[in-house]
């Protein structure tokens, strides 16, 4: 049935954010006639709708969030818990678009809620949950056994992570296959010769850091090649710190003659120190490394690069949480992204089909 509403009786609205009052003043509607044309009741008919959502968005309508939580319970809100010491090669941000592609044309606004490594990451999820500020959560830098999973699993929050775990909890995910990586960038060393490499990997505590490791070791065997430990540097320590690490390595007897970093940040801290050693990028040491936005090939062009596509990431990441809180089962939403293959494109969740958005 369409309803034209009858004519609001509000007076002139008072200066100050747009309201449903300004809305219903500046198209004759009554204010409930309004709140229902916005929320696309089937009662109202579709003239009233668009009338109402061109003045709303012409005048910069939002609706009020407080007001929303009283109505409904929900906050409308995505919270992205990420650590201040962010990986800054394009991760956070490219992910941060990511998210926001998905969330544009949804009640979902994005808050990023960032805590320090050096407090307890359970710090910002336990008080996301303990004042309802968010209708769901990402989380990054996943280990195998995460409390912060455990925790908002018992509490029923809505969430998806950036990693994988292995703790029995079945939970929404989306993650980059760095086994493969580091697997093809083994190989990679190996067609251009090499015959001793080292990996700059992630810290243990992290999932991928095994992944890695382990396509590392894979890489490695099967081309019959020597790994040089290089235990005194993660792809989590400064540059400078890298720098240095891969300096005294160089240095040393039987230093690598390939190099494979997780990531762009590493790659740079590593070329410094290969030519601070007196050694040519390409010729005298060969790197693969991963990145995250197309910049190491103009910072060196003997650099050989695997991408990861984080946007992508962040796509995949608020469609697991938008379809975790309407109900979509857990083992539907498992993202697993790897470039260039045709039997998985980037962002296809894992041996099912694409989750639609």
């Amino acid at each position: 049935m369409k309803t034209k509403g009858k004519q609001s009786e509000a007076a002139e609205p008072a200066s100050g954010p747009p309201t449903l009052k300004s809305i219903a003043f500046m198209t004759g509607y009554s204010i409930t006639t309004v709140s229902r044309a916005l929320k696309d009741a089937p009662d109202i008919g579709e003239e009233a709708k668009k009338r109402v959502r061109l003045v709303a968005k012409q005048i910069g309508y939002r609706p009020n969030r407080a007001g929303v939580r009283l109505r409904t319970g929900k906050t409308n809100v995505i919270s992205l818990v990420l650590n201040t010491q962010e990986e800054v090669m394009g991760l956070t941000s490219q992910m941060v678009l990511g998210i926001s592609d998905v969330l544009r044309g949804t009640p979902y606004h994005l808050v990023v809620t960032p805590y320090s490594l050096e407090n307890d990451s359970m710090e910002p999820v336990r008080y996301i949950v303990e004042t309802g500020s968010a209708d769901g959560v990402i989380l990054s830098r996943i280990e195998l056994r995460d409390r912060r999973v455990r925790y908002l699993s018992e509490h029923g929050m809505p969430f998806a992570t950036h990693g994988r775990t292995d703790m029995g909890i079945d939970h929404p995910w989306h993650d980059f296959d760095n086994e493969r990586f580091a697997h093809d960038a083994a190989n990679m060393l190996a067609k251009r010769g090499v015959k001793r490499a080292a990996l700059v990997p992630p810290p243990d505590n992290l999932t991928y850091a095994r992944h890695m490791k382990a396509g590392f070791a894979t890489g490695l065997r099967e081309h019959g090649m020597q790994q040089v430990a290089l235990d005194t540097v993660t792809v989590d320590d400064t540059l400078d710190t890298i720098q240095a690490g891969v300096y005294e390595i160089m240095r040393g007897p039987g230093r690598p003659d390939g190099i494979v970093c997780g990531s762009g940040g590493a790659a740079i801290a590593a070329s410094a120190g290969i030519e601070q050693a007196g050694l040519q990028i390409g010729r005298d040491v060969q790197i693969v490394s991963k990145q995250h936005t197309n910049i190491l090939k103009r910072y060196r062009s003997g650099i050989e690069v695997i991408n990861e596509d984080v946007r992508q990431g962040g796509r995949d990441l608020a469609t697991c949480v938008i379809r975790s809180i309407e109900g979509v089962p857990a083992d539907e939403l498992h993202f697993l992204s790897y470039p260039d293959d045709p039997a998985d494109t980037p962002g296809v969740p894992a041996e099912l089909p694409q989750v639609a958005v």
